[in-house]
């Protein structure tokens, strides 16, 4: 099968509804296939935390390489997705695409030699509540001081509007970005300029129009920039990067009973994916 191919079936599993509480057998169901896809590739790692009197859990696949030096063994790439969605939405978009990328990368990246740092894939819970998942899971990386090489935050990857006035921003933004919904953007910290830079070349090279936004430390002067699970790990120090497609500055489905696949791009998504394989190759 070929990537897109894949992505699809992915999605068909991922898409239906799944908040944690009040759609708890779709919830349990994607979790459970993020598990069995991700051990095909090693062992998965739960890191357990408890919200609400609940105990939930987010989902860790390492990928480790070889022939590497001390410094590039003990730092890794570690790239997140969150797996639950809001009430009442089966949530194609928002986010069955970054678990869908996610999983293919499991896949990708496993028998790759072109790897020149370990790789964490974690698939996160409780995003939709506050970005909990990936606040437990930054605050326990603290307290063990593990360094990070970088931290990518897949969210939204799939909606693509080719149409003059389909793409919305914060002011000013607005001034310096293009008006069409057909790009990827890169957002990051100041720790993250150079890869920024780095990372748009590969998605261009992918046929995927990319722009990219520097927000400075934590993002706090353009708050849209926040809304995922990046954010935590800025506001530890660390260096990351959200990678989306912007969410409901383009995407009319965001949160509604609407975001369902018929939306999606599958065409934008692969090429998606095939920039940021290259993207992490050169990091």
């Amino acid at each position: 099968m070929n990537l897109k191919n894949n992505l699809q079936n992915h999605l068909t599993h991922l898409i239906r509804e799944r908040d944690p509480y009040l759609a708890t057998e779709g919830h349990f169901y994607v979790r459970e296939y993020i598990r069995q896809e991700l051990s095909k590739y090693g062992t998965v790692a739960s890191h357990q935390f408890q919200f609400n009197g609940h105990q939930h859990e987010n989902l860790i696949l390492n990928i480790p390489t070889s022939n590497l030096s001390g410094k590039q063994q003990n730092s890794l790439i570690l790239i997140g997705a969150h797996y639950d969605a809001v009430p009442g939405s089966p949530g194609a978009d928002d986010n069955a695409t970054g678990v869908a990328v996610l999983l293919e990368l499991s896949r990708l990246l496993t028998s790759s030699q072109k790897l020149k740092y370990p790789v964490r894939l974690v698939a996160f819970d409780l995003e939709e509540y506050g970005l909990v998942g990936s606040k437990e899971y930054a605050a326990e990386l603290k307290q063990q001081q593990q360094p990070l090489r970088l931290m990518i935050s897949l969210e939204m990857l799939g909606y693509c509007d080719k149409n003059i006035g389909s793409q919305k921003y914060p002011f000013p933004l607005k001034y310096f970005y293009p008006n069409k919904g057909n790009f990827i953007a890169l957002v990051g910290n100041w720790l993250t300029l150079p890869d920024l830079i780095g990372m748009s070349r590969n998605f261009r090279q992918a046929e995927i129009p990319c722009k990219w936004l520097f927000t400075g430390i934590k993002g706090s002067k353009v708050p849209y920039t926040r809304m995922s699970d990046h954010s935590p790990f800025w506001d530890r120090g660390y260096p990351a990067v959200m990678i989306t497609d912007t969410a409901f500055l383009r995407n009319p489905h965001y949160h509604k009973v609407s975001d369902c696949m018929e939306t999606l791009d599958l065409d934008f998504l692969t090429g998606v994916c095939c920039g940021l394989l290259q993207g992490i190759y050169r990091l």
